[in-house]
């Protein structure tokens, strides 16, 4: 038995660094390091037309903020797990997004509680996403 567990445990000494490795590199190759490369002539025809003098647009809200928006009306509509399984989704599919995860996980506390009217009923919708924001939102809240 005791020869059984050294020999298991040699081989997981030996394998868990390689898969560690092989599986954080297939990570930081999915990641999009680099804009795509600008077409010149997309660029040169665009500067060949006339100045146009219109008002300018309203500028749109960022990424993180639209998002927000958007996970309040879904947390409002539903309920806070799903807004944050949400987070948590998007977050995944645009990693630029990470480093807005635990303020938006944190206002997403806030506004459960303003849901709610209790922590304690916010808190039972918690989840493991962008670490304890959501809880930190609830305990702001308190």
């Amino acid at each position: 038995m005791n020869q059984a567990a050294r020999r298991i445990g040699r081989t997981l000494a030996l394998v868990l660094p390689v898969v560690l490795v092989l599986s954080g590199t297939l990570a930081v190759a999915k990641v999009p390091w680099a804009e795509p490369p600008v077409d010149s002539a997309v660029v040169n025809a665009g500067s060949e037309r006339a100045p146009q003098h219109t008002e300018p647009a309203a500028e749109p809200l960022p990424a993180e903020d639209e998002l927000l928006v958007s996970l309040i009306d879904e947390l409002h509509a539903a309920d806070p797990g799903t807004a944050l399984t949400s987070l948590q989704r998007e977050v995944e599919l645009d990693p630029a997004l990470a480093v807005h995860c635990m303020e938006i996980a944190r206002a997403l506390g806030q506004a459960a509680v303003e849901k709610y009217g209790s922590a304690a009923l916010a808190q039972e919708h918690a989840r493991p996403v962008c670490d304890t924001s959501f809880a930190a939102g609830v305990a702001d809240t308190v």
